[in-house]
């Protein structure tokens, strides 16, 4: 939905680019999704932007209303990411990045800043065996002497969805059913059959990167796009990539089977091992740019969280090493509270709509557990002194002395202009749109062939054992066509293995 809102003769006329959709909706049509208030929903599957590049609106309310509730679904384990493993560590520069970011962390080449990094499972829970397929949580608390600065991410470089609207419903099909509590991949295809921008991001998980060997021996990744702001305020794009010195070691299916029968917590435990050893883990930082003028210079949005910057170069800008496991397992890694609105000066996030989200998301889901006390706790603390008139609330153990708790005052407390947001140039008009150029397959396609023919053996293996489980042809055969629309290989194979109909196949892929 596009408005513009015309003012003509001294009133305001709003215009819509789609007027059948302010007609009345005929007897016969399917029941209206609302929001909880009762009011219908117009747009379910796009955020609403600042034009075709900005950044989301507060003003939206399905989507504030849907992670709002979303993230209040569980006590107290987290909805998503229930199952980490922790450790303490340091990052250490290994450039100056002056002429890209005021960013404290890459201040100096040698510059050490204190890290806590919580790798996780994103879909199942708190007590689940760390050998399920799954995407794995990677998430790096910097400890900065400008603040704390989160970067969260996973150790796939994408994602499923590219709009933060969509995450509450993805992550409902992918969890157990409401009705039986069993999960069920006839429930999160039929999600995924209507989401072509998955494929991609179920290449990677159905691959034997979903069901890792070794939390030491894995990449992360930022996943999104961020900013990085120079002190004359140039503005660069930038994804971030933890390559691990490790190598990765992942588990096929066969390995999987016998690694559970073992030990379901074979993650955990080799972390403690072999830090406990002095095998201490390290991780190198890379980093890729783009001017803003770049952006349009791809067939796909490289805002876009279901896309990776191929053809990019990275460069080092650091180096980490975990080299201490916490005392405490509840008190540190139950406790800490990853969130991408933790930033600093010379950071900031991009218009990744996805990104948008989470700024608002994660930030209410650890209010929400923890309560709005919890960067007060050890493990959040910032290093730097905390200067703010935020006050009360459960679990509050700051030490408030002055009678001015209000800003601006008589006191000399005042803002950093080197902090202020960078400058965005908007144009068009506020829009509840999907993005263009979003090109859905051809990554999945690049990555596919990109595997050995072992890989796509066990891809095809992986993916078959639940997509052969879907009991509705439509959402299977659907399923097959994005497979194959991504390479003919790739799906005619998938095809066979659950015993699809190639011809149908063929017939819907030439329809996307």
């Amino acid at each position: 939905m596009n408005t513009q809102l015309n003012k003509t003769n001294n009133k305001s006329v709003l215009t819509l680019s789609a007027l059948a959709l302010a007609m009345a909706l005929p007897a016969s049509a399917a029941t209206v999704l609302t929001k909880d208030n009762g009011a219908a929903v117009g747009d379910n599957q796009n955020s609403i932007t600042a034009g075709e590049r900005g950044s989301v609106l507060l003003e939206d309310v399905q989507l504030i209303q849907k992670l709002q509730r979303f993230a209040r679904e569980r006590i107290p384990e987290r909805v998503v990411h229930a199952r980490g493993t922790g450790a303490h560590g340091v990052f250490v520069a290994s450039k100056e990045l002056d002429d890209l970011t005021i960013a404290a962390p890459f201040s100096e080449a040698g510059k050490e800043t204190e890290v806590f990094v919580r790798f996780s499972s994103v879909i199942h829970s708190k007590g689940s065996p760390e050998t399920l397929r799954d995407p794995r949580g990677f998430a790096t608390k910097f400890y900065t002497d400008e603040g704390n600065w989160d970067l969260v991410g996973n150790n796939l470089p994408v994602f499923f969805i590219r709009d933060a609207i969509k995450f509450p419903d993805m992550v409902h099909s992918l969890k157990p059913s409401p009705v039986d509590n069993i999960q069920d991949p006839n429930r999160f295809f039929d999600f995924f059959s209507y989401e072509p921008g998955s494929t991609h991001m179920l290449t990677w998980v159905y691959s034997d990167y979903g069901t890792p060997a070794s939390l030491r021996k894995m990449d992360g990744w930022g996943v999104h796009a961020y900013k990085m702001i120079n002190q004359s305020g140039d503005v660069k794009y930038v994804k971030f990539h933890w390559v691990s010195q490790q190598g990765i070691d992942n588990l096929d299916g066969k390995e999987v089977a016998k690694v559970q029968s073992q030990d379901f917590q074979h993650l955990t435990r080799d972390l403690y091992q072999e830090i406990g050893k002095g095998n201490f883990p390290k991780w190198d930082l890379y980093i890729k740019t783009l001017e803003p003028s770049q952006l349009d210079n791809f067939e796909y949005n490289p805002l876009d969280a279901t896309k990776m910057w191929l053809n990019v170069e990275e460069t080092k800008v650091g180096t980490m090493t975990l080299n201490r496991m916490p005392t405490n397992f509840f008190q540190s890694t139950e406790q800490v509270a990853m969130a991408p609105g933790n930033i600093i000066p010379g950071i900031e996030p991009s218009e990744d709509r996805l990104l948008q989200g989470r700024v608002f998301s994660y930030s209410d889901t650890q209010m929400y557990r923890l309560g709005a006390n919890h960067q007060q706790l050890p493990i959040n603390r910032a290093k730097v002194d905390v200067v703010n008139y935020n006050q009360d609330g459960a679990m509050n153990y700051g030490n408030t002395t002055s009678n001015v708790n209000y800003q601006p005052s008589h006191e000399n407390v005042s803002e950093n202009p080197i902090a202020r947001r960078s400058q965005t140039e908007l144009k068009g008009y506020v829009q509840q749109a999907a993005i263009k150029k979003q090109q859905n397959f051809a990554q999945a396609g690049v990555l596919y062939r990109g595997f050995s023919k072992q890989e796509r053996t066990n891809l095809i293996n992986n993916l078959a054992g639940d997509l052969g489980k879907v009991q509705n042809s439509d959402v299977k055969h659907k399923m097959l066509s994005h497979f194959y629309k991504a390479d003919s290989d790739y799906g005619t194979r998938l095809t066979k293995a659950v015993n699809g109909d190639i011809k149908m196949v063929k017939q819907l892929a030439a329809k996307l």
